[in-house]
């Protein structure tokens, strides 16, 4: 419960807090959040919200959940933390890794443990850059990504980042790290006469070939594009990169902070393409956000690699397979297998696109409505026509994003991209609100 009234917790907080993105006019009108329960999260003013986006893409199983509380409580009181390092293990790690193992994309049984998302995108590009070193091909540093891409802001995930908003300040950026234009079906040109999503994976072959085989060690790539937009691959666009992998020996590292575990109506992305990668970044819904945690799994090649080093992989965080934050993720991966979130994901997000293209899909002012499983984006534009872009001036996602909280729905926004991935647990009601307070705030701003 709130010990202080808003204002003043604002206060406090403007006096000693930085932020996550960290803008003092921003964070005057913001929101002290005291607590929550399943997809509504509650305001120190006293007002609720419907938490739109799973905290940050992450909260899956809800907020207020008690097992998970006491899963994390009992793993305290018998054993709050023990080093990872070579030398030292815990029963919950061995036990998650186990897990992993068994649901996750056959080739990969290993698995690298982490605090998050961004210490992931690091492990991984360590892990390539290390493995082609072990194999005789130390030149194969470089890493590819792509625009509007989002893979963590430590300097070398930043770099690896392709939104250019997290740049300007912490440049210079790390070197050897490019990036290829996104499949982003909206807005791709495709100039080559292949389809679309040809055409966009063979923009990664034309940079290997740029930037030399010899030298590139790794694609990185979210299945679906969450920051960016929720940017939804065409179906042969991930076979085709598959493929160009392994034509010039560079590994494939799939991103699945944000859809792993069943957001996109299947436990991992990429099966929904038939591809699997040979790294695989985790984080965010495996705890369902209740303790940082995440990790990169590795394909058993790359996992054997490491094993025979004659000398050690000098990579390593302190809280490197957390006792507590492994218990957390398998008692939360009980949840997900029990109440079958990624049926619930598939069907409630083919509910929700459906309410926001009945809401919104003949606005003038609505260029696209697009998802995949419960995770969904509004792409507002000045004609829709041509597809022209309001001028950033006029922050039009930043009016709709207002006039959405006015009426107790909180999420975020890519400029003019609203973007929605509520937890999987919220209620059909609820997606009937999203839909009609996001129609209700275009059409305050916009007409």
């Amino acid at each position: 419960m709130a010990t202080a009234t808003k204002p003043e917790f604002i206060e406090r907080d403007l006096a000693h807090l930085i932020h996550p993105l960290h803008s003092r006019p921003t964070h005057e009108g913001g929101h002290v959040w005291v607590g929550g329960e399943g997809a509504v999260l509650f305001d120190a003013d006293g007002k609720e919200f419907i938490d739109a986006l799973a905290g940050l893409w992450n909260v899956v199983a809800g907020h207020g959940r008690n097992e998970l509380a006491e899963a994390a409580a009992e793993q305290m009181k018998q054993l709050g933390y023990c080093s990872g390092y070579a030398g030292s293990s815990n029963p919950r790690a061995i036990e998650l890794a186990e897990k992993l193992a068994s649901i996750t994309y056959p080739s990969i049984n290993r698995f690298f443990f982490t605090s998050g998302g961004g210490e992931a995108t690091e492990t991984s590009i360590k892990v390539a850059r290390s493995y082609w070193k072990l194999r005789g091909k130390p030149a194969k540093t470089k890493v590819i990504s792509r625009q509007w891409a989002y893979h963590g802001v430590t300097l070398a995930a930043m770099s690896a980042t392709g939104i250019k908003g997290y740049w300007p300040l912490f440049e210079p950026r790390v070197p050897g790290f490019t990036h290829i234009p996104s499949p982003y079906p909206y807005r791709y040109k495709a100039a080559d006469g292949a389809s679309q999503g040809i055409a966009a994976a063979n923009e990664l072959e034309q940079a290997i070939l740029h930037e030399g085989a010899e030298n590139v060690a790794m694609f990185l790539a979210e299945p679906v594009q969450g920051a960016g937009g929720v940017l939804v691959p065409q179906d042969d666009y991930f076979r085709r990169i598959r493929q160009i992998c392994d034509q010039y020996e560079v590994l494939f590292a799939a991103d699945e902070v944000i859809t792993g575990f069943g957001r996109t109506g299947k436990l991992f992305a990429l099966d929904h393409w038939g591809v699997e990668p040979d790294l695989m970044q985790f984080a965010k819904a495996i705890t369902s956000g209740y303790f940082p945690f995440g990790g990169v799994g590795v394909n058993d090649e790359i996992a054997s690699t490491l094993d025979e080093s004659p000398s050690p992989w000098m990579h390593a965080f302190t809280y490197s397979s957390h006792p507590v934050g492994c218990a957390l993720a398998l008692r939360n991966l009980r949840i997900i297998e029990e109440e079958g979130f990624p049926q619930q994901a598939a069907e409630k997000g083919e509910y929700l696109l459906r309410c926001l293209e009945q809401a919104l899909g003949d606005h003038p002012h609505v260029g696209e409505v697009r998802g995949k499983g419960l995770m969904c984006a509004v792409e507002l534009v000045k004609d829709r026509l041509t597809k022209e872009e309001f001028p950033v001036t006029d922050k039009i996602g930043a009016r709709v994003h207002a006039e959405t909280q006015k009426r107790g729905v909180f999420s975020r926004l890519r400029g003019d991209v609203y973007c929605l991935a509520p937890p999987i647990v919220t209620t059909r009601d609820q997606l009937d609100r999203i839909a009609d307070v996001l129609k209700e705030s275009v059409e305050a701003v916009l007409g």
